[in-house]
């Protein structure tokens, strides 16, 4: 029986893969944005280990959600679920940063650097973080003209990229990034061609199997199977410049082996 944490579990896959876990006898613990999205779970909070509450627009509260883990204890598994789609404009956290970029990249970076570490490390991308490759040198958008779907790509290009950076850095944690496909959730909209609970399944087979097919790091899934991502998350040398802008931009080093 596994402790897995997992982000955005109020709603969409983030929800259907704790109820998955939960229903398999797993330990879950729950995170919401705010109490009034946490009210919106319901029963499933009776039934986990824990529930922790921040907005990961915020630095400082998404240190309080790795804080609030902690306190709970080590986990076996974190899966990186929570993410935004297309934002309108480039927006503004506390901190002057991009949402998007604060949300889908700074957010799980910082979580994976300040939670003890766990055994496996899961992230979810999208196949669109194909379009995502190009320069780094204006990851927060202060220069360029914003363009929600270039930033979304670009968000998701760094998620698969910082999974196979930790797969090297990390050589005792499974560390893989998952492309659950285009779900039928409220941001994938009711025409998506994939269901929630095949969207849900790799992320948690990943996080508890025992299978040797899911014994692997440094990977990128679809579907229980591998694909190839954009050739630069594959880059140690993009990788690596990536960590150092993140390092920059929210002041958290990434620990060594």
């Amino acid at each position: 029986m596994a402790t897995i944490f997992i982000t955005g579990s109020t709603d969409g896959l983030g929800r259907a893969a704790a109820q998955s876990l939960l229903d398999q006898g797993h330990r879950v613990v729950l995170h919401a944005r705010s109490a009034d999205r946490a009210a919106a779970l319901g029963g499933l909070t009776s039934r986990a280990k824990g529930l922790v509450i921040g907005d990961l627009r915020s630095a400082g509260e998404t240190r309080s959600i790795a804080d609030q883990v902690n306190a709970i204890g080590r986990m076996d598994a974190v899966i990186h679920n929570a993410g935004v789609y297309t934002r309108p404009s480039r927006g503004a956290t506390p901190e002057g940063h991009a949402e998007t970029l604060a949300i889908n990249t700074l957010a799980p970076f910082m979580l994976t650097a300040l939670i003890a570490r766990p055994a496996r490390l899961i992230y979810l991308s999208s196949g669109l973080h194909r379009g995502g490759e190009g320069s780094l040198d204006d990851l927060d958008w202060t220069k360029r003209a914003w363009n929600a779907a270039t930033a979304y790509a670009e968000s998701k290009l760094h998620v698969v990229a910082l999974a196979y950076a930790l797969a090297r850095r990390w050589p005792n944690v499974l560390c893989n990034a998952v492309d659950p496909g285009w779900v039928r959730t409220k941001m994938g909209g009711a025409g998506a061609p994939v269901d929630i609970d095949t969207g849900q399944r790799t992320q948690t087979w990943l996080a508890v199997s025992e299978d040797p097919a899911a014994l692997v790091s440094g990977r990128y899934w679809h579907h229980l199977e591998q694909q190839e991502p954009a050739r630069e998350a594959t880059d140690p040398r993009f990788q690596d410049r990536l960590i150092g802008k993140l390092t920059e931009l929210t002041g958290v080093e990434l620990p060594e082996e």
